[in-house]
């Protein structure tokens, strides 16, 4: 094969949303010590161990269906509407760390089903 040489730029990482994503949990672990996260936060193992280390637990939505009076994060990813009836239903409270981009997307695609 020979030498082979990989470049990583600089300017490589996560996107704004996932940062910010990642910073709201770190924020909340802190005062709150654990917070339960709807989906991986990043596709990055390391980076989802070191929150899970520090208090992060991962659900699904199955398992957030049998939560109540909890806090649940979703992701930068985002979620569809039914998502957000379930955790009114079950009294949960949302942090939202959807990424502004995917919020607008998510906009304008029901605008164009409405």
């Amino acid at each position: 094969m020979g030498d082979m040489k990989i470049t990583i730029d600089k300017n490589s990482g996560f996107c704004f949303g996932v940062v910010h994503a990642i910073e709201t949990v770190e924020k909340t672990l802190q005062n709150q010590g654990h917070l339960y996260c709807l989906g991986d936060i990043v596709h990055n193992d390391e980076e989802v161990s070191r929150l899970k280390k520090m208090g992060m637990e991962i659900i699904n939505i199955e398992r957030m269906k049998t939560l109540y009076n909890q806090t649940v994060l979703i992701r930068a990813h985002g979620e569809p509407p039914a998502t957000y009836r379930l955790a009114k239903k079950n009294n949960i409270s949302i942090i939202d760390a959807t990424c502004p981009v995917v919020l607008n997307l998510q906009k304008k695609s029901a605008e164009v089903i409405c």
